[in-house]
């Protein structure tokens, strides 16, 4: 219910936004006739023209449909991936058994432990007799019968199963079992009670616990999350270099702002958007995730988060130069797959090997290699992070090679970018603005 609420709220106040933009277009059109607005002044009086341009990328982006039912979309996979298990979970944690007759305080003892150790509560239903309690088995109404001898369920477990009702039945039995030896040992009341409470063994290691499970499940939907935002970004930039050229727009902007200017405001303006829309579905993560009681992201720590998001910003720092260069190149839309396609290669070959990894909890020297690589770096060191095996001088190691690899990158993009955004007439060949560069 609670979820509920919270789902319907989240969609008012949505509801309730986009409204107030839609009667807003009219004054915003107005704000803009007369004269620019008091965010458009702030950039460029702070940042001169790369402020202005990427204060114009920003409110293009964020009112664009794309943008707005991208992120919606986003939150709602965000949403189901961690309501959804929390639903389930919820519906198996109490486990209905029914109890023929009255059980002795030993056997009550072990059903409620048989569900205390796999972190279920047992309710428990008083049957008059075994038919009975069979057919209300039969009809769903119960999960488990128990007649002090015998556990009944509606259909044979297997070795393999591991259902929350499966894992109940094995521990149950266990239960039973220990306490039918003892009775049969005829046992005094102080050894029935040793043998029934047995003291623990300890259990220590050579190196500190890690949380080896949750790390693994937060570094997979981290790089996941990390795949689709980088290349639904660099989309962006390719896409919007692409049809300034097109449309001719750019040939007016570069009348007002040089090419440096035009492209790194373009950068920064798409990298802001970009920042925002990925820190709102981490932010709606952790508060859904807190609000519904779910463990999807039980055991991630604050440093975890932080190199996801460092890494993104590093990530789309790196590639935002490559693809605003190669959309420089294309003279039309249909020109933009086969520019994409070698371009996405690293990135692809990042998030296959990241997701291996993760999954595996093994990290191979390879695999370390990719982590210091700029082009696989985004995908790989937070996965290092989440494993745990990555020191602080390695990160900042990684990170300090992928600055000055963009530094330079970003040097040549810009010259390929200034070569190659006026030539129009057909698609502009990488080896040509090489040359001319040469």
């Amino acid at each position: 219910m609670k979820f509920l609420l919270f789902v319907i709220l989240v969609a008012a106040l949505l509801a309730v936004r986009i409204v107030r933009r839609r009667r807003a277009g009219g004054t915003t059109v107005a704000t803009t006739a007369h004269g620019p607005s008091a965010a458009r002044q702030y950039f460029e009086t702070t940042f001169g023209d790369i402020g202005l341009v990427a204060a114009r990328e920003v409110r293009e982006r964020t009112r664009g449909r794309i943008y707005r039912v991208g992120t919606l979309l986003m939150l709602a996979v965000v949403a189901a991936a961690i309501v959804i298990p929390t639903l389930n979970k919820k519906a198996s944690t109490t486990p209905r058994v029914g109890v023929v007759g009255s059980l002795a305080p030993p056997l009550r003892a072990a059903v409620i432990s048989a569900g205390s150790e796999i972190h279920v509560t047992v309710h428990l239903v008083t049957e008059s007799g075994l038919a009975s309690a069979e057919k209300d088995l039969r009809a769903g109404r119960l999960d488990v019968v128990v007649d002090g001898e015998r556990i009944i369920l509606s259909q044979a477990i297997t070795a393999s199963d591991t259902s929350t009702i499966a894992e109940f039945a094995r521990n149950l039995s266990e239960g039973l079992s220990t306490l039918a030896t003892i009775a049969a040992a005829h046992l005094s009341p102080a050894q029935t009670s040793a043998l029934a409470h047995p003291i623990a063994v300890p259990i220590t290691g050579l190196t500190a616990a890690t949380t080896k499970g949750a790390a693994q499940g937060t570094s997979i939907i981290g790089l996941i999350l990390l795949f689709v935002l980088l290349s639904q970004y660099s989309a962006w930039i390719l896409l919007g270099v692409a049809e300034e050229k097109s449309s001719r727009v750019v040939e007016v902007l570069l009348a007002t702002v040089t090419a440096i200017h035009l492209l790194a405001g373009k950068v920064i303006g798409i990298g802001a958007a970009a920042l925002a829309q990925a820190s709102v579905i981490v932010i709606f993560a952790l508060l859904l995730a807190k609000a519904v009681g779910s463990d999807v992201l039980q055991g991630t720590a604050p440093v975890e988060l932080a190199s996801s998001l460092l890494w993104l910003v590093l990530g789309y720092a790196f590639y935002c130069w490559v693809y605003a260069a190669a959309g420089s190149l294309a003279e039309r839309q249909d020109q933009l797959q086969s520019l994409t396609f070698p371009l996405s290669i690293p990135m692809l070959v990042g998030y296959i090997v990241s997701i291996t990894a993760a999954s595996s909890g093994n990290a191979s020297l390879f695999f370390k290699v990719l982590a210091y690589l700029p082009p696989t770096a985004p995908f790989a060191m937070p996965v290092l992070v989440g494993l745990g095996q990555a020191t602080w001088w390695e990160f900042l190691g990684a990170a300090m090679i992928s600055v000055v690899s963009t530094v330079c990158v970003a040097r040549f993009a810009a010259g390929i970018y200034r070569r190659a955004i006026l030539r129009t007439g057909r698609r502009v060949k990488l080896r040509e603005v090489l040359r001319a560069t040469s």
